[in-house]
């Protein structure tokens, strides 16, 4: 499939630094690594790239990575495979880049944990304001206090989440998902104004929402199938009870 990246001057007029933020691009198409490459450097990222996806774990080993782009489908080792690798060496930020109409991949993307993904043919500075984004929700939450209900606690300046004393895997989108309805028990919210609220986007994949509450779900309830905590509002969208008691 022909794709026209080369089409967009990079620019660095208004540019936000990445300062020392290393973004590792995983990507086989040597003019889209290219181009994605010399978008990021030119935001101030530091830039390494991988043709593939045991090159990328051996790049991800020697500088870990501060948030990585990778594309969904490479040779020998697909992007949800080294997803779950490097998750298993410790968290890391992904943006997933898949093949557009391909729903059932970027599902899967968001089950396996990526916290964005971007639909190919993209824009390149789209691209950029999404590693934006989600970077600067990695950051340390300065001046928000913890919170917690239910026996769950996040501390935002820690990024830190437990349940019960115990602390929670959680990935950065289902991190600032709990925390959002931690600060806000007993009101019912849409997909949308999740998506808003948590996600920043105005617009998009409704289904990025409902994947992220499905795994949140199952970190957080006793009983993801009948879940007391997150609620679903027929509809409406979802609701955090923070008695967690039978009943709606």
């Amino acid at each position: 499939m022909q794709q026209s990246y080369e089409s967009e001057e990079p620019t660095t007029a208004g540019r936000r630094p990445g300062g020392d933020a290393r973004v590792l691009v995983v990507e086989d198409d040597p003019t889209v690594a290219e181009v994605v490459s010399g978008y990021l450097d030119r935001a101030g990222y530091v830039v390494d790239r991988a043709p593939d996806g045991p090159s990328a774990l051996i790049r991800a080993g020697e500088h870990w990575p501060d948030l990585v782009v990778l594309d969904l489908m490479l040779p020998g080792m697909d992007g949800l495979e080294v997803c779950r690798r490097m998750r298993g060496h410790g968290p890391v930020p992904v943006i997933m880049l898949t093949a557009r109409g391909d729903e059932d991949d970027r599902i899967l993307g968001l089950e396996v944990g990526a916290d964005d993904y971007v639909t190919k043919p993209f824009s390149p500075r789209e691209l950029v304001l999404r590693v934006e984004s989600v970077l600067r929700r990695t950051r340390p939450g300065a001046g928000l206090s913890p919170s917690g209900a239910a026996g769950l606690r996040v501390d935002p300046g820690s990024r830190r989440a437990t349940k019960n004393g115990a602390e929670l895997a959680l990935t950065l989108r289902e991190f600032d998902l709990l925390a959002f309805f931690l600060s806000h028990p007993g009101r019912a919210f849409s997909r949308e104004d999740l998506m808003r609220e948590v996600w920043g986007w105005d617009f998009g994949d409704l289904s990025t929402v409902t994947v992220h509450v499905r795994r949140l779900r199952g970190k957080v309830e006793d009983d993801p199938a009948r879940p007391r905590l997150i609620r679903t509002v027929w509809g409406v969208g979802y609701r955090f009870d923070a008695t967690g008691q039978e009943g709606s």
